[in-house]
């Protein structure tokens, strides 16, 4: 059983203070990041080899800290709109939490309802981030061109740099 972290910028875009959201959401998390991937659906491959080469368990959790559900769609091909989707069916104990600041849609309007069917139950939406929550096991992070200003995009990046170099030195301590 794992946990992973997965976070997309385009939610940092949301606050007054970008960087200071993603801050307390790297503090929370209290690990560096493993994986920098630009399109979110990605990151399943990042995901699946950590698996496959016993870095982490099969998820059982997955906190989705993005401003889109990413649960567009179940019909192929997996591309970032719905790769959430088919993250469920691979792994069908894994529950998601959608961490929004507030949900745009809700992706039982666009999935049919025998989709929905098969993972509404292990999908969750909310705003704030659960103290009780275990550590996560892996951290991705999407940088999504097109959704984030790429001034913002830069900085956001910068500072993710700079918290993975601060982890090192920590760990090699």
């Amino acid at each position: 059983m794992s946990f992973i972290l997965d976070l997309d910028l385009d939610y940092f875009g949301l606050f007054k203070y970008p960087v200071k959201r993603l801050d307390a959401v790297l503090h929370w998390a209290r690990r560096p990041i493993e994986v920098i991937v630009d399109h979110h659906h990605k990151v399943l491959d990042h995901w699946d080899s950590a698996v496959k080469a016993g870095r982490i368990d099969q998820p059982t959790f997955i906190l989705h800290v993005d401003e889109h559900h990413d649960m567009l769609s179940e019909q192929r091909p997996i591309q970032f709109g719905n790769f959430l989707y088919f993250v469920m069916l691979k792994w069908p104990t894994c529950r998601v939490h959608w961490l929004n600041k507030g949900p745009i849609d809700y992706p039982d309007m666009w999935l049919s309802e025998e989709a929905w069917q098969r993972v509404g139950s292990r999908f969750t939406s909310g705003s704030r981030l659960n103290p009780s929550w275990p550590e996560p096991d892996f951290v991705s992070v999407c940088t999504s061109p097109g959704f984030v200003e790429e001034p913002l995009r830069r900085e956001l990046l910068e500072r993710i740099a700079e918290e993975t170099e601060r982890s090192r030195h920590l760990s090699q301590s």
